[in-house]
């Protein structure tokens, strides 16, 4: 079993997935397979996971100049995957740690 490297995503669109129905979303290699990512975020976490959608998302086209008066060109960015995560019953990852500090009467 090899490991991957899977990163949790801290966007807004994931907070409300992982409030409303238990789905983390996951940055993953485009190489990497449903499987791969289920292993890896099963070892890392220690949680159980009961579904896995995974896409790839085209870079946006970028134009850019190479000075004032030259024509300029156009490019694209890099493709990235992501992996929504469903997890089983009653489990949870710690991803959108809640800060709770005390402030201190001066």
């Amino acid at each position: 079993m090899k490991l991957i490297n899977v990163t949790p995503r801290a966007t807004e669109k994931a907070y409300r997935l992982v409030t409303g129905q238990n789905t983390y979303v996951f940055e993953a290699p485009l190489d990497a397979n449903k499987q791969q990512i289920v292993d890896t975020i099963e070892t890392r976490y220690e949680v159980k996971v009961a579904s896995i959608k995974t896409l790839v998302q085209s870079g946006k086209a970028v134009r850019f100049a190479r000075g004032k008066h030259r024509y300029p060109g156009t490019t694209t960015r890099k493709d990235s995957k992501k992996a929504y995560v469903t997890l089983a019953e009653g489990n949870s990852i710690k991803v959108f740690d809640e800060a709770t500090e005390t402030e201190e009467k001066k």
